[in-house]
């Protein structure tokens, strides 16, 4: 039967990968998109929804499918204002997962970050740690948190700190293995593929690093 996908972050580098995966797999009919401005695409299969996404519980009674893609997030430098951060990586995935369990969508794939850990001193790692157990605390039937590192993409915003950790990591991927694969950099269509593969198969990790994410999409 065709299923109907909700996507968050469809504009971004990951989200915006994902969703020509989407319009492209004859298994999804619709694919159905928050957020706050278009992106643009005429495709018969998207369905937009144009909101605010702070205020995303207002809107329960479209926000049904038979998955979810969280693809939501920001960064320090882009926002440097610490509540504001928090309002978009916690609370716009752990919005999107209280909708998802009212309405008993079983699958809820979300885009996290290397490091999360909810008693971590540093306060982007707590808050992405914080975000996951919320997320976890829905008891959804399939719940998959994805940690990439560095996540390699062309993005509309010049970013020079990040064009310079990607040169850096380009050098130092080919280092990094055993327990320290998992800090390799990855390309978000790397992890758009792995995200798609997640909800169509059973896997049986929920924290999903690097390393694994680079098999996963490679399948």
């Amino acid at each position: 039967m065709p299923k109907t996908a909700i996507l968050l972050g469809g504009s971004g580098a990951v989200g915006s990968e994902l969703l020509q995966l989407l319009l492209a797999d004859s298994r999804y009919e619709k694919i159905k998109l928050f957020a706050r401005s278009s992106v643009k695409n005429n495709n018969p299969k998207i369905e937009e929804h144009l909101i605010n996404l702070f205020e995303l519980s207002a809107y329960a009674d479209v926000f049904k499918g038979d998955e979810v893609y969280c693809c939501i997030g920001t960064t320090k430098a882009k926002t440097p204002d610490k509540k504001t951060y928090r309002d978009i990586d916690f609370g716009i995935p752990v919005a999107a997962a209280k909708l998802a369990a009212d309405n008993h969508i079983g699958t809820y794939i979300v885009v996290s970050a290397i490091g999360a850990d909810a008693d971590s001193s540093i306060f982007y790692n707590r808050t992405k740690g914080e975000m996951q157990e919320a997320v976890l605390s829905e008891h959804i039937t399939k719940v998959h948190l994805l940690q990439p590192s560095l996540i390699l993409a062309e993005r509309k915003e010049n970013r020079i700190a990040e064009k310079i950790a990607e040169g850096f990591m380009w050098v130092l991927n080919p280092l990094l293995f055993g327990g320290a694969a998992k800090y390799r950099s990855i390309k978000a269509a790397t992890i758009a593929r792995a995200m798609l593969w997640l909800a169509n198969n059973n896997y049986i990790q929920t924290v999903i690093t690097s390393d694994k994410i680079e098999e996963l999409g490679s399948k």
